[in-house]
């Protein structure tokens, strides 16, 4: 988190040990946290009710109020309010409790403070990112898109996929979206058009490495009736049909160079002849383009135009793989496993804990859509309320720290290797790991929980 973003967090310490309130107070100013503090729950509320704070770090066991009646009270003015608890080992089971009740996290005394800055950083950015999301949500329901899709999570990478979506989405730039077959390039396109002004014109899409060269221009553009045999009528193009509103070229790196000439003729000139015709046809169409392939080699080696690359590439957005999506990986889980059980009419009420373990622990080449066929046949397949480890169609014994390409892996993607890689090393370690690495025990806590992958469980060989 940004030293800005720090200065701008409100954090409220509650305790009626006035020398406990009073260290976390200057620790936690000391790390640039605008902080207040209060010495029971009754006091905090007032404090809250003209200027709520964006997070709560409370004892539970205080005069007046206590945490659990704080928590509560919190929760009823702000149902997103993130806190944290407070308390004793000996009330572990309070802790749980509050836990249950929608507290963040809860840490026991005496406070371990790089834990607690972990704990305020995560639950501080994933606030931001609910936000982010919930506002990219509202739009789209206002004007009666179907939702988000497969643009479900709030992982960091998908915070930066929101935030360039809400801002193209009312403009008329080309949008170029790359990343890996598998993660939701379309999703992002049809989320676009369903935030942009055209919302209510046509979506039109199109596979560019389904067609052979002679059909693709016809797809495109139309034809005129006798332009090749078999044109027995007119047919209109993908152009046209996109008219008013967004033309969506998937797999866009497999158009041959010839139609890639006629392409950028017509984003030059918005019109263009039907094939076998004469007549000038203009359109307003918005274009979205998407390819798993990178572009800009294809350019340098000369098979893409540089000319249509950068007519293209006005606004580029990278879909992130899901490997590097950490909690993000669950959630959808869940929500393929609502949306399976729904379609087979079977009570599938989640994963065991080593079915957890074991989609945390895959690599997921082949991203969203792999998980998605995963969690279908583990639905159709499970036999009982759970889905077991057994049910799951793939191995994850070696999967997560697979080959990973250099140059062609992203900066994400290196981080996340070489942490799990130092701890294998290590044993799990993140001492050792953090001084190997030249970075705070902290940052290597808070990116584990990103990946959603304990310490203890990263081992040599997994």
């Amino acid at each position: 988190m940004s030293e800005a973003k720090k200065a701008k967090a409100r954090v409220l310490v509650v305790d009626d040990d006035e020398g406990s309130r009073s260290s976390l107070t200057q620790l936690l100013a000391g790390e640039k946290y605008t902080v207040e503090s209060a010495e029971d729950g009754l006091a905090a509320l007032e404090l809250t009710r003209d200027r709520p704070p964006d997070i709560v770090v409370t004892d539970l066991s205080m005069p007046r109020m206590g945490g659990m009646e704080l928590l509560k009270q919190l929760h009823m003015q702000d149902p997103d309010m993130p806190v944290i608890v407070a308390t004793s080992s000996q009330e572990l089971a309070t802790g749980v409790a509050a836990m249950r009740a929608g507290a963040e996290d809860y840490l026991t005394k005496p406070i371990d403070f790089e834990a607690l800055l972990v704990t305020i950083e995560r639950a501080l950015e994933q606030r931001e990112v609910r936000v982010e999301a919930e506002n990219l949500r509202r739009q789209l329901r206002e004007r009666d898109a179907e939702g988000l899709r497969g643009l479900i999570g709030a992982s960091t990478a998908m915070q930066k996929v929101y935030r360039v979506a809400r801002q193209v989405a009312p403009s008329r730039a080309t949008v170029l979206i790359t990343g890996e077959s598998g993660t939701g390039k379309g999703e992002l396109a049809r989320t676009i058009h369903a935030l942009s002004p055209r919302a209510g014109k046509p979506l039109v899409s199109l596979h560019c490495a389904a067609l052979a060269e002679s059909l693709l221009e016809s797809e495109l553009f139309g034809h005129e009736k006798g332009a090749f045999t078999g044109a027995d009528k007119r047919r209109a193009g993908r152009f046209e049909q996109a008219d008013g509103g967004t033309l969506f070229l998937d797999e866009v790196g497999e158009i041959p160079m010839l139609t890639q000439v006629k392409l950028l003729q017509v984003l030059q000139e918005r019109s263009f002849q039907r094939v076998g015709g004469s007549e000038v046809i203009s359109v307003d169409v918005r274009l979205v383009a998407a390819t798993n392939r990178d572009l800009a080699s294809d350019v340098r080696e000369g098979r893409f135009r540089e000319d249509l690359f950068y007519r293209l590439n006005v606004v580029h957005i990278e879909m992130p793989p899901l490997r590097i999506r950490g909690g993000d990986i669950i959630v959808l889980a869940k929500h393929f496993l609502r949306k399976f059980s729904l379609e087979n009419h079977k009570r599938v009420d989640g994963f065991s804990d080593k079915a957890r373990a074991k989609i945390l622990a895959h690599r997921w080449p082949g991203n969203v859509r792999a998980l998605e066929n995963a969690i279908e046949r583990a639905v159709v397949l499970c036999e009982g309320n759970i889905v077991e480890e057994d049910d799951l169609p793939f191995e994850a014994a070696g999967e997560s720290l697979g080959p990973i390409r250099v140059p062609g892996a992203t900066m994400a993607e290196l981080e996340r290797y070489a942490i799990l890689k130092t701890l294998e090393a290590t044993e799990g370690s993140t001492t050792k790991a953090a001084e190997l690495l030249d970075i705070s025990v902290r940052t290597i806590q808070y990116r584990l929980n990103e990946y959603g992958i304990s310490a203890k469980n990263v081992r040599s060989g997994t």
